[in-house]
């Protein structure tokens, strides 16, 4: 391997927070070259603000900045494409968060320290700060997932991950282009198959700016649709 590095990060209607987040994860990418072919890659997922408009003018005095845009689909087929597009790109390490300020840089380290006793490293997010009820879902996906697949997971879904490449063209295939947990299937898929893994403690703020788009009400409508997801999933093991 020669450790590039693609950061990946999906952006929806996130203007108020996306110089914010760029600032934070850019001095990561350029302090992993990786031969001076490692990126931030920001994927606009169909924004109806000006989230595009500011990532072309951030991406002009940042060389390692890549941004893409397309039209809207939502968090977890958007995080497909930059998977496949990372991959596609050559990358060795694909390193995903969200564009939310959520999610500490400083923590980024312990990862890639460790990127070669791991072949996918998990955040386990054990304090949150986005409220009970977002950490109740992730609860019941563990439940959920435990009981579908017989894994155990402290938290299947964290917007914070260091996955080789490797890694990912093993599983990707696996899901559908529109899938709408594809985190939480790498998750799984790692512990069921006793991939390399491990889930590392990481801290988890209050989104920094704007608006959640994504409520409780809409989980809930993705969460039915996953169960029958998981069942079909389960099955093609």
């Amino acid at each position: 391997m020669s450790d590039v590095l693609y950061i990946v990060i999906p952006a929806y209607n996130e203007a108020e927070n996306i110089e914010r987040t760029v600032d934070q994860w850019y001095p990561v990418v350029e302090a992993h070259l990786g031969k001076g072919q490692s990126r931030l890659v920001i994927v606009n997922d169909g924004s109806t603000d000006d989230t595009w408009e500011r990532l072309q003018a951030l991406a002009s005095s940042r060389p390692l900045m890549e941004p893409l845009t397309k039209p809207n689909a939502g968090h977890g087929p958007t995080l497909i494409f930059g998977y496949k597009h990372a991959i596609d790109a050559g990358a060795d390490w694909v390193f995903q968060t969200d564009s939310d300020g959520q999610t500490d840089p400083a923590e980024f380290g312990q990862m890639w320290d460790a990127r070669e006793s791991y072949e996918a490293q998990f955040g386990n997010r054990t304090e949150r700060g986005d409220g009970k009820d977002r950490a109740f879902v992730e609860r019941t996906l563990c439940r959920i997932l435990r009981h579908y697949f017989g894994v155990r997971m402290p938290d299947a879904n964290a917007p914070f991950r260091l996955m080789s490449a490797e890694f990912l063209c093993d599983y990707l295939p696996k899901l559908p282009e529109d899938y709408n947990l594809p985190n939480a299937m790498l998750s799984t898929y790692g512990v069921y198959y006793g991939r390399r893994v491990r889930f590392v403690p990481v801290t988890f703020k209050p989104r920094q700016a704007g608006k959640n788009t994504i409520n409780v009400k809409r989980i809930v409508g993705i969460g039915w649709k996953a169960l029958s997801d998981f069942r079909t999933l389960a099955k093609n093991l």
